[in-house]
């Protein structure tokens, strides 16, 4: 999925750097170094994509050459620790084409160049070829002065502050993630990144009512790598695939990090079981379906995820689970047979594994730590497999006289035109 990343660095010449071995490495050229009397030649670097400069309008044209850019630039600074450029480090959605990453990265390059007034170099990187696949991302390398028709003048300041600092990169921060919405939104993706904390999102998902989001989100920010770990960690990917074997991280923080990414999409997968539950259960309301017939097709819905892998339109997977319980319902059932609770006790059996309780459980709205056998069915709200054994143990004529007063309230409902709808699958 769609991942949020940007990042602000300095290129300082206390730490040893200049700006033109930053730009002449992210975007594989050769840039000779005045000040410096050095060549900076990285012109065999591979995964280069895409590299283009952005300038105010009123602009000197040597701007565009890039050698002559950042010499001016290293010019420009006369002390020995002086920042002489700024970085700003993009990560790119692997669900768009490559222009889309192309315009969305100009369009930010863009407002850079407005707002500050600086020169920008931009490198659109591919991912790694032994790496991840969907590494796509951008360096933006600008310059701390304003680029002004006699060459670069005063510092931009206002990134600089410690007042205003912050405040100017959470927006752009912001900016970032809007544009790179609108491009998944055009390619008919889903998924969406957000640019805030962990912690702002989860209040916003309280604030809005959305207990499971505000789960998902109660986690701590994954741990970063770094560079040898995640070489290691690479290096480690490729061999499992190569023997055909499961993938087992090799360092204690890709440990780390494997177990939070698996728990995030487990977590994934079971809100993906409960939306399928839901919008199964509706349907099967609106059909005319009642209460425990409706139930049993969003359990059938949300357990038969993993047998039906096959990326279909949802719209056609949910009509034929639907057609499948209407068939079913419309068979003839001899008489003398409790048909309601041998179907209800068929379904439990199937679902009586780990996966499916916690299917059902996250169903009910509790989460995954409620699952423990310290909890009593007092200290919460009953499960759906809870509530379905009552419904078995009760003898048969308490079950058809139920039963009877269900299908007297649906034909009410049908009169008034109202159809009613479970608050606990369908909201």
């Amino acid at each position: 999925m769609a991942s949020y990343h940007l990042s602000v660095k300095t290129i300082k010449r206390s730490a040893g750097r200049s700006a033109t071995a930053a730009a002449a490495y992210r975007v594989g050229e050769r840039i000779e170094c005045q000040r410096e009397g050095r060549i900076h030649d990285y012109t065999r670097k591979q995964g280069i994509e895409e590299t283009f400069i952005l300038t105010p309008k009123d602009a000197p044209d040597w701007a565009q050459d890039r050698s002559r850019l950042w010499n001016e630039v290293e010019a420009s600074e006369t002390r020995r620790n002086s920042v002489t450029a700024r970085e700003w480090e993009l990560a790119l959605p692997s669900e768009i084409s490559a222009e889309d990453r192309s315009q969305i990265t100009r369009d930010f390059a863009q407002e850079l160049v407005s707002r500050y007034g600086v020169a920008v170099d931009v490198a659109i990187h591919t991912p790694h070829r032994e790496g991840d696949q969907r590494n796509h991302h951008a360096h933006v390398l600008t310059s701390t002065r304003k680029l002004e028709p006699e060459g670069f003048t005063a510092k931009t300041r206002v990134l600089d502050s410690a007042k205003t600092g912050g405040v100017e990169i959470e927006q752009m921060r912001g900016l970032w993630a809007e544009l790179q919405n609108r491009a998944l939104e055009r390619a008919g993706e889903v998924e969406r990144v957000d640019h805030r904390s962990l912690e702002a999102q989860r209040e916003a998902a309280l604030e809005r009512g959305d207990q499971l989001s505000a789960e998902e989100l109660d986690r701590d920010p994954e741990l970063k790598l770094g560079p040898a770990a995640n070489s290691m960690e690479r290096r480690a990917k490729v061999m499992a695939e190569r023997e055909g074997r499961e993938y087992v991280p090799v360092t204690e923080r890709g440990a780390v990090v494997h177990a939070a990414r698996q728990a995030r999409v487990a977590f994934r997968e079971m809100r993906e079981r409960l939306d399928i539950a839901r919008e199964t259960y509706g349907a099967e309301r609106e059909a005319g379906q009642g209460r425990v017939s409706a139930g049993l097709a969003a359990l059938r819905a949300a357990t038969a995820k993993d047998r039906d892998r096959n990326p279909e339109d949802f719209r056609e997977r949910l009509a034929r689970v639907v057609g499948r319980s209407r068939d079913q319902d419309d068979t003839q059932k001899p008489e003398g047979r409790n048909y309601a609770r041998e179907r209800l006790k068929e379904i439990m059996e199937k679902d009586a594994g780990r996966d499916g309780q916690a299917a059902v459980h996250k169903l009910d709205g509790h989460s995954e730590y409620d699952m423990g056998e310290d909890t009593g069915r007092e200290a919460r709200k009953p499960s759906v497999n809870e509530r379905l054994k009552d419904v078995l143990n009760k003898p048969r004529e308490k079950l058809e006289i139920e039963d009877e007063r269900d299908q007297e309230k649906d034909q009410e409902v049908e009169k008034d035109r109202d159809i009613d709808r479970d608050p606990g699958l369908s909201h």
